[in-house]
């Protein structure tokens, strides 16, 4: 089964929270797909995780990139997976039928917005009437992470 983590944005928001989860997805040195609701936020997105990282820059392609499978981190809104990557991010509950393909799942999800809690709340359902592994994580005050029961 796949393992899935939710995390429960609260404090930060995805801009700052999604590269400090990257940091530490990429240290597996396995490829991450990122999938965000809508088109639009691509290319934003794609620009943040050029100039976010504290010593460099997140290697990353965007649909229009080519050697899609040469990149560690893709971004896209759509069902895909052009570089092959092992571990998924959702964010905001973007649709994704094939979750299951991957060895790990992490739903990043704006905790300030109840319909996008909501909808959490029923893709967690989703994934433990379906036996996958889940843990959910929590920001902390200083917008770290704490693994909740």
């Amino acid at each position: 089964m796949t393992e899935i983590r939710f995390y429960h944005l609260t404090k930060k928001p995805l801009d700052q929270a999604l590269p400090d989860l990257l940091s530490r997805a990429m240290e597996t040195g396995k490829k991450i797909l990122i999938q965000m609701n809508d088109e639009a936020q691509i290319k934003p997105m794609s620009d943040h995780l050029w100039v976010c990282r504290r010593n460099g820059f997140f290697p990353h392609g965007i649909k229009g990139d080519s050697d899609a499978e040469m990149y560690p981190v893709w971004l896209t809104s759509e069902n895909d997976n052009p570089n092959k990557s092992e571990t998924l991010i959702l964010t905001n509950v973007a649709d994704r039928e094939d979750a299951d393909k991957f060895g790990l799942v992490c739903e990043m999800f704006d905790g300030n917005n109840p319909d996008i809690v909501k909808k959490a709340r029923a893709r967690w359902k989703s994934y433990k009437d379906a036996g996958h592994d889940l843990t959910y994580y929590q920001q902390t005050d200083n917008g770290g992470w704490e693994k909740k029961a």
